[in-house]
């Protein structure tokens, strides 16, 4: 019997997925893995977004490893420092800390006699039998081209790189945007500022949300029973998939037409002055743009010194915001909370496969990746959470752990010795996006919106299927779906 050939693996990314995919190397035996992050410190998108207000939309027992139940939630929907705590401490307790090498940005993957060669900026790194991208998605900030904003003189930042150091307290904050970022930011900051800003280009539907703390009894309990997180994780699994994954995929669904309804209910019920209700209520079908939820951002935008103002911005001076109507919005403090560039993943990263095949060229128009894991050309090279994964419609640890599991199968082949090299075929990476373009036009991302969703032809990027059918695919590779080459018969 042929001896397991060794492998070595760089893992890039220290978030959720770069963490989740060093602790199961580690389980199926591999030991040589190497996780590198760009940053001082861990947490992905946890990390980069420490804004006031910031937290998860998806239930914290489900927004969790299946193999790490958390009893010491403190709340329904967890804070962001929480959610980078727990994957501080899951990183410690499982060994990952002293494979991370931080403050290593990869500038470089070459693919070059079999295996992955990366560079940083102060010079090479080695070479990689296997290289496993956990970019992570949602952390290149999008800074609009607004004329004039170099010319402010308060403090100007982008939500993702709130500077704490600046005092916002009695003073005059704008925030331009009314995505999650802005509505989470506005609902903690209203009572703290003078006079607070919001600069609305397109109205959000709000899905109530209501944020129940979990009493000492329910924590001890939890710790005392693990089975009963086990069940709630699953029940919370179910819930979502049914009421909101499998809702948006459908834009004739009753699910969604339950959502819509709760939006709609969720405006009229909670905005007394119907000029302001107006300017609130959105001109697309909710789903169309991710689902903001809230518990309180119409009560926060409804305070005295809280203005929305829908006038489009012409340009920023030093004083503040002028819109189009030639007003002057005076600021001490300008945030941008207008989201990030969701189509960069290993960008800006250079990323050469096989034939000195350039990334940058294969997406020149756009990303994509078969089942968002594997990209023609590019061997041995797996993504988790790449284009065309369920970003937008399921809880990003359930796809993570799905895809990892599915890679292993794979490398499992490059460890046996039944190949050298493995990446998608082209043929089944072209049919699985005929496919995706194809079944994307039944979902609700479709019904006639903008949103960091579509892509450069207005098609959704995202997964346009159902939880169920996720879960099947990522069950076992399909063998006429891989191309593989250099088959030996030795280590």
């Amino acid at each position: 019997m042929q001896e397991p050939r060794p492998l070595r693996f760089a893992v890039i990314g220290a978030g959720m997925s770069g963490i989740l995919a060093a602790i199961k190397l580690a389980e199926a035996g591999y030991r040589d893995v190497t996780v590198y992050e760009k940053a001082g410190r861990l947490g992905g998108t946890w990390r980069e977004n420490t804004y006031p207000g910031i937290a998860c939309d998806v239930p914290s027992h489900l927004y969790s490893y299946s193999f790490e139940p958390n009893p010491s939630w403190s709340h329904r929907y967890a804070a962001g420092a929480e959610i980078r705590a727990y994957f501080e401490d899951v990183a410690r307790r499982r060994g990952v800390l002293p494979r991370i090498r931080f403050a290593t940005e990869i500038t470089r993957a070459t693919f070059d006699g079999g295996r992955w060669h990366l560079e940083a900026q102060d010079g090479p790194l080695g070479a990689y039998d296997v290289l496993i991208a956990a970019t992570g998605v949602l952390h290149h900030p999008n800074v609009p081209d607004i004329p004039g904003l170099d010319r402010f003189a308060g403090a100007s930042f982008h939500s993702a790189r709130w500077n704490h150091r600046v005092a916002i307290e009695g003073g005059r904050l704008g925030v331009v945007g009314t995505g999650s970022s802005a509505v989470q930011i506005v609902s903690a900051v209203v009572d703290r500022v003078a006079r607070l800003t919001l600069f609305q280009r397109t109205a959000q539907w709000i899905a109530p949300q209501e944020n129940p703390p979990y009493s000492a009894e329910e924590r001890a309990a939890f710790a005392r029973h693990p089975d009963r997180m086990r069940v709630l994780r699953d029940d919370l699994a179910r819930s979502f998939v049914a009421s909101f994954s499998d809702a948006v995929i459908d834009a004739d669904s009753p699910q969604l037409a339950l959502i819509e309804e709760a939006c709609r209910a969720n405006l009229e019920s909670s905005v007394a002055d119907p000029i302001l209700r107006e300017k609130l209520r959105p001109s697309y079908r909710a789903g169309c743009k991710r689902l903001v939820v809230s518990p309180n951002f119409y009560h926060a935008i409804q305070q005295p010194n809280a203005e929305l103002v829908t006038e489009a911005i012409d340009h920023v001076e030093s004083r503040g915001v002028r819109t189009r109507d030639g007003r002057l919005h005076e600021l001490d403090v300008l945030v941008l909370a207008t989201g990030f560039r969701a189509d960069r993943f290993l960008r800006p990263m250079h990323v050469s496969g096989r034939g000195g095949v350039r990334l940058d060229d294969v997406w020149a128009k756009r990303p994509s990746a078969y089942l968002s894991i594997s990209v023609p050309d590019f061997p041995n090279l797996f993504l988790v959470n790449g284009p065309n994964g369920p970003v937008g419609n399921f809880s990003l640890i359930e796809v993570a752990e799905l895809q990892v599991a599915y890679l292993l199968q794979l490398v499992a082949e490059l460890r046996d010795g039944r190949c050298r090299e493995i990446s998608a075929t082209r043929a089944a990476s072209e049919r699985f996006d005929a496919e995706r373009v194809s079944a994307a036009q039944r979902t609700v991302w479709s019904t006639g919106c903008r949103s960091w969703y579509l892509d450069d032809r207005g098609v959704p990027a995202a997964w346009p299927w159902s939880f169920d059918r996720f879960r099947a695919e990522m069950a076992r590779p399909r063998a006429d779906a891989w191309e593989r080459a250099g088959v030996c018969t030795s280590p």
